[in-house]
């Protein structure tokens, strides 16, 4: 048991809740990282987890990067994260979201969920029907239906500032952009650089997925082990956490790492100085991959597209500004991204 409470510790969390509902199989974590600039907010991820050490860890990374993309996006909001260990294509049913919802009721608003990896908007609904507590709920019921929309806008968004810094240009005209991961964002993400015009690679496990994105936006298949070993521009990593990590970061043959992935760097430290090392510009995951907290935070005041819209278009002059930081102080992309969040929430205490 200390040893969770030193895990815990360690990533400053104020709360972690273990639900557990034997009569419909749920078990999940909700994680509070930090309440500072407002109630917490964070996506609820349903995924077939190894261990429940293994949950626990992914939702500690998570619900602490959602403090910092809260802080860093301007937004009066804490950083919180839950997860549901299973297999949403094998266990998930109404009655354990609404279990789930039973027990984000519970905190009475100190943790509000929205939808996540293996999560849709219609989960969203189950789950509202025990806590008002939810946003990513349907327009219908006034709010702002599927955030990746708005996540894959961002990623977009973000690359052009990557390319103006790294190219002086905006222009994906024939850029080599390599996607790994076609997801609800990775699809969106696609269709942008696809209108752009942008030569993208891509792999997923999915193959009905990949087949879609084939079909639809031009993208050529590429085994995994082999696309972050091609010459790419941009390399996307749309899909699970830790890709750039000891055994695969040598292999980057790319220029920009610019993705909707969370917690892409296995270890933030070790790994930013070696892409540093090698002259490849790192967009901060929280940072680019924000649009869908931005689009589901206005859900708490009132949905307004345009506004939503207009506060993802900022990631551009954000990341700007995380870029000439780390050039005139010497620093990682991520470390100059985390000086300037971590500012404005010592600036609220």
């Amino acid at each position: 048991m200390n040893e969770i409470f030193e895990k815990i510790s360690s990533y400053g969390h104020e709360q972690v809740v273990y639900c557990n509902d034997k009569n419909t199989g749920l078990k999940a974590i909700i994680a509070i990282h930090n309440t500072i600039l407002g109630p917490s907010l964070g996506g609820c991820r349903m995924y077939p987890y190894q261990s429940d050490s293994a949950a626990l860890e992914d939702v500690l990374r998570l619900s602490k990067g959602m403090t910092y993309k809260a802080s860093i996006s301007n937004l009066n909001l804490g950083g919180g994260k839950a997860v549901i260990i299973g297999d949403p294509k094998k266990v998930k049913t109404s009655e354990l979201l609404k279990s789930f919802g039973r027990f984000v009721d519970t905190l009475n608003g100190r943790y509000i969920t929205a939808e996540d990896v293996g999560m849709t908007v219609e989960d969203m609904e189950h789950i509202r029907s025990q806590s008002k507590h939810v946003t990513g709920i349907t327009q219908s019921l006034g709010g702002s239906g599927d955030p990746s929309i708005f996540t894959a806008l961002g990623v977009f968004i973000g690359m052009k500032a990557a390319l103006k810094k790294k190219y002086q240009t905006e222009s994906f005209d024939n850029l080599k952009v390599g996607i790994q991961g076609f997801g609800k964002v990775g699809y969106y993400l696609s269709k942008h650089l696809f209108e752009a015009g942008a030569k993208i690679y891509g792999f997923d496990v999915d193959q009905e997925r990949l087949s879609i994105v084939c079909k639809e936006f031009g993208v050529t298949p590429i085994p995994n082990g082999d696309l972050m070993n091609l010459d790419l521009d941009i390399f996307s990593p749309c899909a699970l956490g830790g890709i750039i990590n000891p055994q695969t970061i040598q292999s980057l043959k790319c220029q920009i790492i610019a993705g909707a992935a969370n917690n892409q760097l296995l270890d933030e430290k070790r790994e930013s100085k070696t892409i540093n090392d090698r002259n490849i510009l790192y967009v901060p995951d929280y940072v680019i991959n924000a649009g869908g907290l931005m689009n589901v935070a206005n859900e708490l005041t009132g949905y307004d597209s345009s506004k939503a819209t207009r506060q993802v278009e900022g990631i551009y002059d954000t990341l700007l500004e995380i870029f000439n930081l780390s050039e005139h102080q010497n620093l990682s992309t991520i470390e100059a991204a985390n000086l300037i969040a971590e500012k404005r929430i010592q600036d609220s205490k």
